[in-house]
């Protein structure tokens, strides 16, 4: 069990210097204020004129890209895809809106994609807080969605996820999604009063899961429109918390994950499976959940459940996503690791840059 005593407001002051705490208590205005200028952000009129929509990104800002795809998946007519890579898929053309999404402007991936868009004929336009994509953009005269939120991109989840909702939305590809939101923020400002630092251990559940989690590899289940609200899980814990992680997607998981759960024995005690569910699953769905508990539980791993908030599906996804913010950094602070700084990440860029 670790030693730290998260009822311990000093903890935050020592290990948090950057206040990522701030940050993630900021997401329900963050979204707020996303809608409100996503609303009032202007599209070229021929930007409707599309048959697709391609989402080029990397790490935190593409999340929110794959966080719309599966809310509006069942109502959106055309596709939306997510390139994580370098360059540009062929199939990009003039019925084609690429959307920018790099909150730094710098990512090295996301550029090459860019840059090879410009050179076609498919509408774009960005979503940055500068860097060289927003000074790529204005020379060539492309919409810039201008993120004046200053934090690590992951914590700039809501100028990501909801931007990219209110563009569908402007172009007329999905219904109003105003009431939706409203909601949202509704349900994220209550869960936070729940789950913040203030609010003790005995009665805060983000801080008894991380608890739970401390010293386990985690895995994390999602399907439908929470299988990204999954990924996200996965991501927060790997940077927030500095530590192993990994996420599945049902039903696919069970065309092959569950067939590992038996081997090795060994680290079947350090296993601990996070199921996410939504009212919104099918008969089917949860009938898959309960049969897999069961050979989770044959199999000596421990499970539990965490459920979604909210009326609507937005709202229920970004209910999961705030418990995931609060877990992963609950879980830093048992570490004893400062939540905020991505040393790897940034390691990683020194040395493709020196080649």
């Amino acid at each position: 069990m670790p030693n730290t005593n998260l009822d311990d407001l000093k903890i935050y002051q020592q290990l948090d210097p950057d206040t990522m705490l701030t940050r993630i208590k900021e997401f329900p205005m963050t979204c707020r204020e996303a809608w409100k200028q996503v609303m009032s952000f202007p599209l070229p009129p021929d930007y409707k004129n599309i048959n697709k929509v391609v989402v080029l990104g990397m790490g935190g800002s593409a999340i929110g890209a794959d966080l719309v795809r599966t809310l509006v998946q069942t109502e959106l007519q055309i596709p939306i895809l997510i390139h994580r890579d370098y360059g540009l898929p062929a199939y990009v053309d003039d019925k084609t809106l690429v959307i920018v999404s790099s909150y730094s402007g710098n990512t090295e991936e996301t550029l090459s994609g860019f840059e090879q868009a410009l050179k076609s004929g498919a509408k774009k336009l960005a979503i940055t807080s500068g860097g060289k994509v927003e000074k790529l953009a204005a020379a060539h005269q492309v919409p810039v969605f201008k993120v004046a939120y200053q934090t690590q991109p992951r914590a700039a989840l809501g100028f990501s996820f909801i931007p990219t909702l209110g563009i569908l939305q402007k172009l007329g590809f999905i219904a109003d999604k105003s009431a939706d939101v409203t909601e949202a923020v509704q349900v994220l400002e209550k869960l936070s009063a729940r789950l913040d630092e203030k609010s003790p251990l005995k009665s805060n559940p983000a801080k008894q899961l991380a608890q739970r989690l401390y010293g386990c590899l985690s895995v994390i289940y999602g399907a439908g429109i929470i299988a990204e609200v999954a990924h996200r899980w996965k991501t927060q814990i790997n940077e927030n918390s500095k530590s192993w992680t990994f996420y599945d997607i049902f039903p696919e998981l069970n065309h092959n994950a569950t067939v590992g759960f038996p081997l090795p024995k060994e680290i079947a005690s350090k296993i601990r499976v996070i199921l996410l569910r939504s009212p919104t699953f099918s008969s089917r769905i949860k009938l898959r959940y309960d049969v897999t508990c069961e050979l989770l539980k044959q199999s000596g791993v421990a499970y539990e459940f965490v459920d979604a908030e909210g009326k609507s599906p937005l709202a229920q996804m970004v209910s999961l996503i705030s418990i995931a913010d609060y877990v992963s950094y609950y879980l830093a602070i048992l570490y004893k690791v400062d939540p905020t700084p991505i040393k790897y990440i940034n390691y990683l860029k020194e040395r493709l840059e020196k080649g």
